[in-house]
């Protein structure tokens, strides 16, 4: 085998671009470098593993390495990819072992994910206080929430495992307060998580509403939602410091610039969601061009500003379906896809990563809530638009039939085109589904007119006549038209 393609990063875009590389081009050489020893696992997961729902961790993995040696693959795992040098066309490589080599390539993807933020804070050497950004983090806080004669190691069932850390958690007393700071995707699956685990739960975010990018009336539901489940929701109150030396004992929360006026509540666990950013700096020196967030910049078939490397997945951006501009909307079908899309044109058959609009799902106990596109109005104004909103209130379901919901639909559309822009979803009764109605209109360009004559189908189980979908869409289209 000649003209080698090297991935670097072995999870959902470098190992989706890999194997189809693999099957397109069996007469070229494909070798995946892998900084960890996790591979190809579902990062969306682990909140359902800390709360029981998913009995194994090796449940949450996808490809095993041994599936991976067998697709003719060459991974190497402990391996950290440091530098690019682009006029070579190499990268050089350093071994868990402390060996380092170079490995020449005729194309580079770049699909090294992103790492979790912290804030004002270090929530690392703190015992009780964690980040979720990987599988390791997921099993020493399973470990840590258990009491220490209760838990059980068979649920870390994957060699990979930092088995010392996790043990290392589960012999410490059982957590009976929980911070989760930041009130985002993972902020509220966490919190559901941990509710189930037995913990009395406190999420704090900075804002004043949870999952900001969901807009009001998806955040003041499923606030509604976890009060009513026993999790304390403290808006606008940013969490300004991580109490404790060795273990985590408390946060500070809510003061003001200089800290006045903050409030203290004793913790024993504290989860850190405030963000994440993309791990970019292998190509640091290269002169690579990057986007929003620090990103990668790419264009519709993944291709860097260097020649012969692509980037995909949470360090790359994308193009945005409704601005038509590149944005970093790091989600896993974004990545699975454009990885699978790289494979195929380096294979040579030229293969768009597709656009992205940021759909987005996430379930806080008994609601759901979906998203796409610009749902705030300050998102829009910016990419040159001129928002109208109108959020409804409909029936899940024909009003006659067991299970019907109350189901909040936001739509936003741009006032001088009519074109539909964005949209939210909430309720307790498959609301979160019907985002993909709203998706897939937004990738059409519909106006709300459009979406108003949609056909969507209609039988008392499952909808009334009119879909809460075109009931917002109904109101929009007579706000539009008055304007």
């Amino acid at each position: 085998m000649s003209d080698p393609f090297v991935v670097v990063g072995a999870d959902a875009a470098g190992l989706s671009a890999a194997s189809k590389f693999r099957r397109e081009a069996p007469d070229r050489e494909v070798v995946v470098f892998e900084k960890g020893r996790w591979i190809s696992y579902a990062f969306c997961g682990m909140p359902y593993f800390v709360e029981g729902r998913v009995e194994r961790m090796s449940d949450l993995l996808s490809l095993s390495p041994s599936e991976v040696d067998e697709r003719g693959i060459d991974l190497r795992r402990g391996h950290e990819v440091v530098t690019v040098d682009p006029e070579a066309k190499t990268v050089a490589v350093e071994t868990a072992d402390g060996d380092s080599f170079e490995q020449p390539y005729d194309d580079l993807l770049v699909a090294t994910g992103a790492r979790a933020t912290t804030g004002p804070f270090d929530a690392r050497g703190v015992d009780g206080a964690f980040t979720l950004h990987d599988m390791d983090a997921a099993a020493a806080i399973d470990a840590y929430v258990a009491e220490p004669d209760a838990y059980d190691p068979a649920r870390a069932d994957v060699s990979a495992v930092d088995r010392e850390r996790v043990e290392r958690n589960a012999a410490m007393p059982a957590p009976e307060t929980a911070a989760i700071v930041g009130g985002g995707y993972v902020g509220v699956e966490m919190a559901e998580a941990l509710a189930g685990r037995g913990l009395d739960v406190h999420v704090f975010h900075r804002s004043g509403h949870l999952l900001s990018d969901f807009g009001e009336a998806v955040g003041e539901r499923v606030a509604e939602e976890l009060g009513a489940k026993g999790v304390t929701v403290h808006t606008n109150a940013p969490v300004e410091a991580l109490v404790g030396d060795d273990r985590i004992e408390a946060v500070t929360f809510g003061g003001d610039a200089d800290g006045e006026g903050a409030e203290t509540l004793p913790v024993d666990l504290a989860v850190v969601g405030v963000g994440i950013r993309p791990n970019t700096e292998l190509l640091d020196g290269t002169g690579v061009e990057l986007g929003e967030g620090g990103a990668i910049l790419t264009d519709g078939h993944g291709r860097t500003s260097l020649s012969d490397v692509y980037a995909a997945g949470d360090c790359a951006t994308a193009f945005h379906a409704v601005t038509g501009e590149p944005a970093w909307m790091p989600l896993g079908l974004t990545a699975n896809r454009a990885g699978r899309a790289i494979g195929a044109t380096v294979a040579g058959d030229p293969t768009p990563v597709g656009d992205i609009a940021g759909t987005a799902v996430v379930k806080a106990f008994d609601m759901e809530a979906g998203r796409v596109g610009l749902v705030g109005d300050d998102a829009a104004r910016d990419a040159g638009f001129d928002p109208v909103r109108e959020t409804v209130t409909a029936g899940s379901r024909s009003g006659y039939y067991p299970g019907a919901a109350e189901t909040d639909v936001t739509l936003v559309a741009d006032r001088d085109s009519g074109r539909l822009i964005g949209g939210s979803i909430v309720g307790p009764d498959r609301a979160a589904i019907r985002i993909d109605t709203l998706a897939t209109a937004l990738e059409a360009d519909m106006t709300v007119p459009e979406v108003e004559r949609l056909d969507l189908a209609y039988a008392p189980p499952f909808s009334p006549v009119w879909d809460p979908v075109l009931v917002a869409a109904k109101v929009l289209n007579g706000t539009l038209g008055e304007a």
